[in-house]
């Protein structure tokens, strides 16, 4: 690993890549980064898809489990508020208009921390993520936009320790925020803010650059890309066009079988739970949609000051038909079956009305929730059913029940293995 002292690096230590060690292979993985450290047996204690106990990691960062009087807690995880929110000037080169990175210049400018750990673009291919530490506030403008693939962010909390680092920030997926809470308490750092992204799916580099294929002639020309909460993709180009494509035209059916692993369709924390703040768009209603989730996550947000504008997130539509419509379609593609397709003369019309019709905002991150519960229960059952008991806890299980979908034997703990 590259121990060089960001100090000695010849430019400007704006942000800086120490080289991981390689990565050891796991049945289960999204390289978070923990295998490349120099204990790769933290794994097995920090990995979501080993034993996780998220109860116990809700209980150390919250200081309490999801609260059954709060019902918005049974699928977003335990938050002190919830907000839809923008900057009021967007950033150049944002995914939505530059919030997650805006926290990250704040707390480099005030000094809160010394290092902010996060993703660059590769400099060969600027899809594919290259994890960095951001060691000056102009250096966060090099981590704007989105990236597809899976990069060892955690690799990095070795090197920022070593180099005397005490104040850190992580902007991380759930994988990885799951893996640096279960082993916060060994790393020697005496602040770590994290700011947590959404995720529900992620594939390799190489495959998002065929399913870019299947959407342009010149797949090198598109520069961004948001699967947005009305149900569109958001293309953007080199020529400084744009183009919207509804979800239901996609090219999705001529993608290979393994295109998501199943790590990501057995991941049952896209709303990133453990963070100090959650930043992203699904109950934003075309902005941000942000969870402050501790004190320090409300510090988080309070560093943008007047930049942001905040308000209340509203909801719209009923997501029980489409759950029950994708709940249908997971059990005819983990069955080995073709997944039923419409019409095409219909899948414009459809297309054209569900972000009329369908669910909006909350509902549409309720129903994102569902969805993934959903796919985690079918997938596992199938891929790795002994794995059921250990990867999905009692909350999921109250997600799916509503919808015909319960727990067969074997799959699940009992209430004394719980508290256990």
């Amino acid at each position: 690993m590259n121990s060089e002292h960001p100090a000695t690096v010849p430019a400007v230590p704006l942000l800086w890549a120490p080289r991981p060690a390689p990565a050891v292979p796991r049945a289960l993985c999204t390289d978070c980064g923990v295998s490349r450290m120099a204990d790769p047996g933290l794994c097995s204690r920090a990995c979501q898809f080993i034993a996780p106990d998220y109860a116990a990691l809700e209980r150390q960062v919250h200081g309490r489990e999801r609260d059954p009087a709060r019902a918005e807690e049974r699928f977003f995880g335990p938050y002190r508020r919830m907000l839809r929110a923008a900057m009021k000037e967007p950033r150049a080169g944002a995914q939505w208009t530059g919030i997650t990175t805006r926290i990250a210049e704040r707390l480099l400018e005030t000094g809160a921390v010394e290092a902010v750990l996060a993703m660059a673009p590769d400099p060969d291919d600027h899809w594919r993520p290259k994890p960095v530490m951001v060691t000056a506030a102009a250096g966060m403008s090099h981590c704007r936009g989105m990236r597809m693939g899976y990069a060892p962010l955690l690799s990095l909390l070795e090197p920022a320790r070593e180099h005397g680092y005490k104040r850190i920030a992580v902007v991380g997926v759930p994988c990885q925020v799951h893996a640096l809470r279960a082993l916060e308490r060994e790393l020697d750092f005496e602040r770590i803010d994290v700011i947590g992204i959404p995720c529900s799916d992620n594939t390799t580099t190489e495959n998002f650059h065929e399913f870019l294929g299947l959407l342009a002639d010149d797949p090198t020309t598109i520069t961004y890309l948001e699967f947005c909460a009305d149900y569109h993709v958001e293309l953007r180009y080199k020529s400084g066009g744009k183009r919207r494509i509804p979800f239901l035209l996609l090219p999705l059916s001529k993608l290979p079988t393994d295109f998501f692993p199943l790590t990501c369709r057995s991941c049952v924390d896209y709303t990133n739970t453990l963070a100090d703040i959650t930043v992203g768009y699904m109950g934003g209603e075309g902005e941000q949609w942000v969870l402050t989730r501790t004190a320090r996550g409300e510090e988080l947000l309070a560093l943008l000051g007047d930049e942001v504008k905040l308000a209340e997130p509203g909801s719209a539509g009923k997501r029980e038909g489409p759950v029950r419509g994708f709940l249908k379609n997971v059990e005819r593609a983990a069955g080995g079956l073709p997944v039923r397709g419409m019409p095409d003369w219909l899948r414009p019309l459809v297309g054209w009305l569900m972000p009329k019709v369908g669910p909006r905002g909350i509902e549409f991150a309720r129903a994102r929730v569902e969805m993934k519960a959903v796919e985690s229960v079918l997938h596992l059952r199938r891929e790795q059913p002994k794995r059921m008991k250990h990867m999905i806890p009692p909350h999921v299980w109250s997600l799916v029940e509503p919808y015909g979908l319960t727990a067969r034997d074997g799959e699940r703990k009992s209430a004394a293995e719980n508290r256990a």
